[in-house]
């Protein structure tokens, strides 16, 4: 009997078992391809921090050890691809004689380095004049000596006579904080800065030059032996590396035995990407789960739209005499079949759409989600399937199996106010969280990380879960008490059967109301994802504008400022337009501080400036304010709390004048706080009028141009290389650049393919939704439109039925989901205000996306009453029997 039902069921049934299957399928497709997104993601990043680590581990030697017998610890302790013996000797300082000046400096250092170390750790170095195979300085050091390549500067030794070298390059050192930073130091105990004042030779100069030092002063020499892993053996995920990593230098501390310390650089940015992967699993969490629970909820409208049909199959076997375990062992048999047909479907779909939208082999880099989704297909339909067949075999005769209609009470949820308690929970989550000025996702000062408030997750999906159950309630009322508004509304469509069509959806408010909160659930889910979306690329872009400075970026020297070639750049093709900034550098006491001289007023044209930018969120008044106080300076946050500085306060600050090279003070008033600028650090900054700056230290000159296009940024920044190739060190960026580097960073997941992933599975889950649950409510009433077939009515009759039945379900569903969806994004945007660099000002709507939406909606509902309509023109008779 088991093998015949289910053959009756593939026979009979195949449109309502495809139906399931489907939603099935969807749910485990969607929770396949985000446990992808999320191997996918903590891989990625893993590789990106490993890759943005210039030296992996600074073991420093104590005295008297030979670096032979630490590099074959080294060896024994972790494979090795690089490794390079570095030189560290203190100075008391430096010197040079340019023209009739003498020019001196404080204590710095001299580092000895192998020829072969520029090739194997190329991050450590960006030349920016010269050659680098002799003496290189530093590109401040230069600054403050006002020495080129080709000058000789004198360097004094601590106990030693003083020596003169020859300068053969200028470089910029990109990681000077990790190359100089104090090993084996307690952290409060070590500088807080690398030294000002450096210079970089080949080792065995250094040796010939520094061994004698190391011989009187020992204490101001040390070596240390610079390592780079073998990348490839490290596991992706972030946590195995970590502890791979941190294993293998605690075996070589072990195995030196006291004879040097270990700088563990890869161990600590491992560490970071650790709480960095949160970052993704949050996007799992908020973005996966309500997509997961819309298609169960899905799964569940379709299963229990044939609750009717079953409960007379049911009905039938009883009278027949089939027990109740028998008729829960055939609903298992129909469950399945449903189970295993869609995690099969699901499973493959999964496999396309990670390959098509992710472009990843979800077998390769996601066996446990893979694993995971099959079992919640496996287990979703029998458990849906089953309570429900359960609970209709409940019924203790045949004429209660039967009954269709009885007293409308009102569930124990709309009894208690469950909605309700959801939006006031939600509300209560959300403002605790924000009131605080608490940041679900943190990225300090230094190496980012992350720290997630998971329980503030609570306040968008109990808002989802909140809304939605909210709008059965409305639904169900309204239905209920608003037959006669319902029925003017339906007049243009149902004519003179708008009463009796008022009526019929009164009577089927339940299913009504049902299939309403999906495809609100759907919009909203839609709406919130790709609002969401939006606003994080867009974001994406603005913090790519603000890390590169503008469109396109021109950045040179004080020696070969960019500003010269200006008008040149300016005329360019696709240049809109062109502004110069100064970047100098300035002392607030003893802190060394980048500086930036602008035109206040017309610094906007070239470049965005946020409201988000400024502390008063006014980016045009604050920038007016500077533009009519000449000696007006804008300072950073941290500098305004390091040295409690008041509006009004007179700065002083330390700036090197063009014509004698030193340091004099110059005023400034300080008249607002900045937190971002275009091209300007994270910590630590100032900008003030350029016309200023210029006039108080003798240079006009800017060292930035700032670019804005109309046409492609990357053609108008190569057009620009060839204008600015005369001007030695020259470096020409671009915004894509940069949004590459962002998008791909360790707090900025890539969304392009979740987006996509997401998008695509919101439009499917809107469609069946809208579609698929009113041609199974129609299908359910096949018998009613052949009895009223039967007794003369019309297409033209029937087809008001059926059109002003999808007319509500898609206009009240659509409302009421679009404006949940706005909500939930803008509160989902406010909770995640840290991700965000600069936050936005408010959120960037998809206006195609969602036009398509609702487009794909209206198609499928136009579909679905098409079917039905067109299934009324077989004879009445015929429809009875197959029946």
């Amino acid at each position: 009997m088991t093998w015949l039902w289910f053959l009756g069921l593939v026979q009979k049934r195949k449109a309502r078992l495809a139906g399931a299957a489907a939603g099935i399928a969807i749910t485990v497709a969607l929770l396949a391809s985000l446990g992808a997104f999320l191997a996918q993601s903590t891989a990625s990043m893993t590789r990106r921090a490993i890759a943005g680590v210039p030296v992996d581990w600074q073991v420093q030697l104590v005295s008297a050890t030979t670096a032979q017998s630490v590099t074959a610890a080294i060896g024994q302790a972790a494979t090795v691809s690089r490794l390079q013996t570095v030189g560290y000797a203190d100075v008391a300082g430096f010197e040079a004689h340019t023209g009739a000046s003498v020019q001196t400096t404080g204590k710095g250092k001299v580092l000895g380095l192998d020829a072969a170390y520029v090739r194997d750790y190329p991050a450590q170095f960006r030349t920016l004049l010269g050659r680098l195979d002799g003496v290189l300085i530093a590109q401040q050091t230069a600054a403050n000596l006002h020495v080129t390549v080709g000058d000789a500067v004198t360097i004094h030794r601590i106990g030693l006579a003083p020596v003169d070298v020859r300068v053969a390059g200028i470089v910029d050192l990109p990681h000077a904080d990790s190359l100089f930073q104090a090993v084996g130091v307690p952290a409060g105990a070590a500088p807080q800065a690398p030294p000002d004042n450096v210079l970089l030779m080949p080792i065995d100069e250094w040796h010939r030059l520094f061994d004698p030092q190391a011989a009187i002063r020992p204490d101001s020499i040390r070596v240390q032996l610079h390592v780079r892993l073998a990348h490839d053996r490290l596991p992706g995920d972030p946590q195995a590396a970590f502890e791979a990593v941190l294993g293998a230098a605690r075996n070589l501390e072990a195995r030196i035995a006291g004879n040097g310390i270990v700088a563990d650089n890869l161990a600590a940015r491992l560490d970071a990407v650790r709480s960095d992967a949160l970052y993704a699993k949050v996007l799992f969490l908020f973005l996966g789960a309500p997509g997961a629970l819309l298609a169960t909820f899905l799964t569940m409208a379709v299963v229990a739209s044939g609750a009717g049909r079953r409960r007379r199959d049911q009905a039938l076997l009883r009278i027949r005499g089939a027990s109740r375990a028998r008729i829960m062992k055939l609903a298992a048999v129909e469950a399945a079949c449903v189970g295993m047909g869609g995690t099969i479907a699901g499973l493959v779909l999964a496999t396309l759409v990670s390959r098509m939208l992710l472009g990843v082999d979800m077998l390769a880099v996601s066996a446990v989600g893979w694993i995971a989704a099959a079992l919640a297909g496996v287990v979703l339909a029998p458990a849906i399937m089953l309570a429900t067949a359960w609970i209709d075999a409940r019924q203790t005769t045949v004429a209660t199996a039967r009954m269709t209609i009885g007293y409308d009470h009102a569930a124990l949820w709309q009894r208690i106010g469950l909605d309700f308690i959801f939006i006031a929970l939600s509300a209560v989550i959300f403002w605790r969280t924000w009131s605080t000025g608490y940041q679900v996702v943190l990225a300090p000062e230094g190496t980012p990380s992350s720290s997630i408030d998971y329980p503030a997750f609570l306040a968008p999906v109990l808002l989802w879960l909140g809304l939605g159950l909210l709008a059965v309630r409305v639904c169900l009322t309204g239905l209920r008490r608003g037959r006669a508004r319902l029925a003017r509304w339906l007049d243009p469509i149902a004519g003179s059967l708008a009463g009796i069509v008022a009526a019929a959806l009164s009577r089927q408010r339940k299913r009504m109301t049902q299939g309403i909160a999906l495809v609100a659930l759907a919009f909203a889910f839609a709406t919130s994802t790709a609002i969401f979306n939006t606003t994080y690329n867009a974001q994406t872009r603005v913090d790519a504008e603000l890390t590169n400075g503008a469109d396109v970026t021109v950045t040179g020297t004080s020696q070969a400022p960019a500003s010269t070639k200006l008008r040149e750049l300016a005329a360019l093709p696709g240049v809109s337009a062109a502004q110069s900034m100064q970047h100098r550098l300035a002392y607030v006491g003893t802190d060394l501080q980048d500086l930036y001289g602008i035109d206040a007023r017309h610094i906007g044209e070239a470049t965005r400036m946020s409201n988000a930018y400024f502390v008063g969120g006014n980016a045009k008044q604050t920038l007016d304010e500077l533009a009519r106080t000449p000696d007006g300076i804008l300072v950073a946050e941290e500098t305004v709390r390091d040295f409690q500085l008041q509006a009004g306060d007179e700065l002083n600050l330390r700036l090197q004048n063009a014509h004698d090279h030193q340091y004099h003070v110059v005023r400034f008033h300080f008249i607002g706080v900045v937190r971002e600028f275009p091209t300007a650090p994270r910590d630590s900054f100032l900008v003030a009028n350029a016309r200023y700056v210029g006039q108080q230290t003798g240079a006009d000159a800017a060292e930035i141009v700032l670019l804005k296009t109309s046409t492609s940024p990357a053609q108008i920044a190569s057009a620009a290389r060839g204008i600015v190739a005369s001007l030695a060190a020259v470096q020409v960026s671009d915004v894509g650049q940069a949004q590459h580097l962002i998008g791909s960073s360790l707090t900025a997941v890539d969304l392009g393919g979740l987006t996509r992933l997401e998008l695509a599975f919101a439009v499917v889950m809107v469609a069946g939704a809208a579609g698929l649950v009113l041609a199974l409510g129609i299908a359910d009433r096949r018998r009613t439109f052949a009895i009223l077939s039967a007794l003369g009515a019309k297409p033209r009759q029937l087809g008001a039925f059926l059109w002003s039945e999808a007319l509500l379900l898609l206009v009240t569903g659509t409302s009421i989901g679009l404006l949940t969806g706005f909500a939930l994004a803008w509160m989902l945007v406010k909770l995640l205000t840290g991700v965000f660099d600069p936050p936005p000002e408010s959120v960037s709507m998809p206006w195609l996306y969602l036009t398509t939406v609702v487009g794909v909606a209206l198609l499928s509902v136009v579909f679905a009453v098409i079917g039905a309509q067109w299934e009324t023109r077989i004879p009445p008779v015929q429809r009875m029997r197959e029946i």
